[in-house]
């Protein structure tokens, strides 16, 4: 992968796909359990991407071995662990998606609440947006995002993203909010 090393901290099975200024974007492993369990289980990630499911390190574990671990075996991206350089804590997880739903990849991101309004979440997709162009060779990659989500619709418009409008993500969803960056 461009620009992919080993991870600063010394595990040399974690690769370091990306670093910003002040993050380091990295492959998650089956050890980020912990983190994975206190991100999925936040109120806000519950109301605006949905409750998993996901309640013991087990499931956690789980979750990274049978999503973002499988997505990088599958098709060499997926989402990426999001560090702070200065202090090597986990803030949050952003990267590209390749849903069965979509006809484009999508980019995803998280944060926790301690982390957010610091600019994290823009620094982090704006190098992820950089990486799908010029490394993975993507063109038109999309976001979706719920319609009350203010702040991610806010932090899409940004980047450059653009209202296509809704659509059903599954039969039971009321909407989502479809946009690209061509």
């Amino acid at each position: 992968m461009a620009g992919a090393g080993t991870d600063k901290a010394g595990d040399d099975a974690t690769m370091t796909v990306l670093e910003t200024e002040r993050l380091r974007l990295r492959e998650m492993r089956e050890d980020d359990a912990p983190f994975i369990l206190e991100l999925v289980n936040d109120p806000d990630w519950i109301a605006n991407i949905g409750d998993r499911g996901i309640r013991t390190p087990d499931e956690a574990r789980a979750y990274v071995r049978n999503g973002p671990a499988a997505m990088y075996a599958r098709h060499g991206f997926g989402l990426w662990l999001v560090e702070v350089k200065e202090t090597g804590e986990p803030a949050g997880m952003c990267g590209l998606i390749k849903r069965d739903t979509l006809d484009d990849v999508d980019i995803g991101y998280a944060f926790l609440p301690a982390f957010r309004g610091r600019g994290y979440a823009r620094e982090a997709a704006a190098a992820t947006l950089r990486h799908g162009r010029e490394a993975l060779g993507m063109g038109r990659i999309v976001a979706i995002v719920s319609p009350g989500n203010a702040d991610s619709i806010r932090l899409l418009e940004a980047l450059g993203f653009r209202s296509e409008g809704m659509i059903k993500m599954k039969p039971d969803d009321t909407g989502t909010c479809l946009y690209a960056n061509p």
